[in-house]
């Protein structure tokens, strides 16, 4: 069986911070532990490394110079020649995280990810280029706001993260050294303990990612909300799909997402693209819109209405 090789993953942009994290990573001698370690470069801005003050002991600096070199045989050539137990790796921010998945090899196992981003450009990158902000937090275990300044707003560099994934930390790092995790909490924006949960359109994928990730705290509890009819064959007899088309990075991945509806007789002359209002109760059971079981809504009432100002649902 082939050595397991243990993979250090750090995405973000240039001039992000990723260089002096890893050039200090790398300095610590708490680093070393006698395994032969590979620093992958796939992008080089304007700080360079200073293997010198290296305090690992083996450490192979090796550099792809563009996208066409990350494949999974390179990196096994790569991971031979050096005798490699141990990688490093400074992502370019352009290449998709999935380029580097799909080049990995079977023996080398990612054991973190973190993602750097100078605050000051931040809010720009993501306005700009969504889809590559997108990719670089969706996975990553822990988010740094480099550069922070006192002036920014929190809220809205946390409400970026958070409607991509709960998962990573989030970190400010103030220019000087100061730094601060982040501690705002989440809460729903709709009250989850009402006799009826209100569901306003701008909140509809914050509601569809919380049932499918909480649905427990939901079942036997009564919801109303705004959504776009599915009706077919594939649908069980009674029932019906009402959903919204959700956009999580960018207009390439819209895609609808929808709950099955126990309509109770309540669905006569509802056609596909129907726009509809339902008040329901949630169960948790078997349902072949799912295949499995999942959250179905037993209607209650079951409305004609207008389509919300936004037709696409989003996260932010």
């Amino acid at each position: 069986m082939q050595q397991e090789v243990s993979v250090y993953l750090f995405l973000g942009f240039l001039e992000s911070g990723k260089t002096k994290f890893i050039q200090e990573t790398l300095e610590d001698p708490r680093m070393e532990n006698g395994e032969n370690t590979v620093l992958l470069i796939c992008e080089e801005g304007e700080e360079e490394y200073s293997p010198e003050k290296f305090g690992v002991g083996k450490v192979a600096v090796v550099t792809l110079e563009n996208a066409s070199e990350l494949t999974e045989e390179n990196l096994n050539a790569i991971t031979e020649k050096y005798k490699a137990q141990r990688v490093i790796v400074e992502y370019n921010g352009t290449w998709l995280l999935q380029q580097f998945f799909d080049a990995m090899p079977e023996n080398w196992v990612i054991n973190q990810m973190m993602t750097f981003f100078d605050a000051n450009s931040f809010l720009s990158y993501n306005a700009n280029m969504r889809q590559l902000v997108f990719d670089k937090i969706q996975m990553t275990q822990m988010v740094v706001f480099n550069r922070f300044k006192g002036e920014f707003e929190k809220q809205e560099f946390h409400k970026i993260v958070r409607g991509i994934s709960r998962r990573p930390d989030i970190v400010y790092e103030y220019i000087g050294g100061k730094a601060e995790f982040d501690d705002i909490e989440d809460p729903l924006p709709y009250d989850i303990n009402a006799p009826v949960i209100e569901i306003g359109d701008r909140d509809f994928a914050w509601f569809y990612r919380d049932m499918a990730e909480n649905v427990k705290n939901y079942v036997n509890k009564t919801v109303r909300f705004k959504g776009m009819a599915a009706v077919s064959k594939k649908v069980p007899k009674g029932h019906i799909v009402l959903g919204r088309h959700i956009m999580t990075c960018c207009e390439a991945d819209i895609a609808y997402d929808g709950f099955a509806v126990n309509c109770n007789n309540l669905s006569d002359g509802v056609s596909t693209r129907d726009w509809l209002t339902v008040t329901a109760k949630v169960k948790y059971e078997y349902n072949s819109v799912y295949r499995s079981q999942g959250p179905v809504l037993y209607a209650e009432k079951l409305e004609k209405s207008d389509p919300p100002e936004d037709i696409v649902a989003t996260y932010y």
